[in-house]
């Protein structure tokens, strides 16, 4: 069964089918402005994804792109989706508009490929993890640690049920033991890990790249996703994220770049049960202090 739709995704593919239609029969853009009686502007904002076409528009540019009757109602199905508003919109104060995409991505996905360097991977992390993540962060404003909190147990929903995401997560043998929230809270975490990796095998690939590689093309790079979905249609994107920056990549080379790269960091982590072994091993090696 495929991912819900999510708004976010409908809209990406409405606008890279009409911008790859405009292209394939080349069509100038001035001809569209002026059957449609657009600036040239709002065009490029429909192209990108930051104007919708009304309904009424949109049946005028399928008629002059010449997409036939199949293709003109998948164009209005899409146009409809697009228009709903995903759970992530609740939070317009509280979310960058580019996290919002990113989320609605991760909503409508299939699969995504992530690498986290010190931290668990937000997909994986328990609230109280998350919130000794969330709560030291001096951007963050005290009143919003338990919205963001909120907000990360949402996105985990998509990993459950008939729908299920897709998840490999590889992760730094770091991550396993930096005492992010102090001993108690970390070996909760570990636990949790554990009961997903053998409750979850289906969908949840969890894999650590350990302290002894001797080299892997991802160390000392930001978070990253890659995520694809289940409309062929659709390539793959990229997210990366540091501490002050956060962004979708698009561009074919460099989202094909990361996936290289993501790839040969495969073969330098540990199987998915040798990580169970060291998941485990971790636990064992907390000790309350005192």
């Amino acid at each position: 069964m495929s991912p819900p739709t999510s708004p976010v995704v409908a809209a990406w593919e409405l606008a890279l089918r009409l911008r790859e239609r405009r292209r394939r029969l080349g069509i100038e853009v001035k001809k569209i402005t002026q059957e449609l009686d657009f600036s040239r502007n709002y065009w490029s904002a429909i192209e990108n994804e930051r104007k919708i076409l009304s309904e009424e528009s949109i049946r005028k540019i399928i008629t002059l792109f010449e997409f036939d009757d199949s293709e003109g109602r998948e164009l209005l199905d899409l146009r409809a989706a697009a228009k709903e508003r995903g759970w992530w919109s609740a939070y317009p104060k509280l979310l960058d508009h580019e996290v919002q995409r990113m989320l609605g991505f991760e909503d409508g996905a299939q699969e995504i490929r992530g690498y986290e360097s010190l931290l668990i991977p937000g997909l994986l992390q328990t609230r109280e993890y998350a919130r000794a993540v969330i709560e030291t962060a001096v951007v963050v404003r005290p009143v919003e640690v338990e919205q963001r909190v909120d907000i990360r147990m949402r996105r985990q929903e998509r990993l459950y049920g008939e729908n299920s995401l897709q998840l490999m997560a590889i992760i730094s043998e770091a991550s396993l033991r930096q005492q992010i929230g102090g001993v108690d809270v970390l070996r909760a975490q570990l636990e949790h890990l554990e009961k997903m990796s053998l409750e979850h095998r289906g969908n949840i690939h969890i894999r650590v790249i350990p302290f002894s590689a001797k080299s892997c093309g991802l160390f000392g790079a930001p978070t990253v996703h890659l995520i694809d979905f289940d409309n062929p249609r659709l390539p793959t994107l990229a997210w990366q994220e540091s501490v002050s920056t956060f962004s979708i990549l698009d561009d074919p080379a460099q989202v094909r770049d990361i996936t290289v790269t993501y790839t040969d960091a495969q073969k330098q982590a540990l199987s998915e049960d040798q990580t169970l072994g060291l998941i485990r091993q971790c636990i064992r090696d907390l000790v309350p202090p005192g």
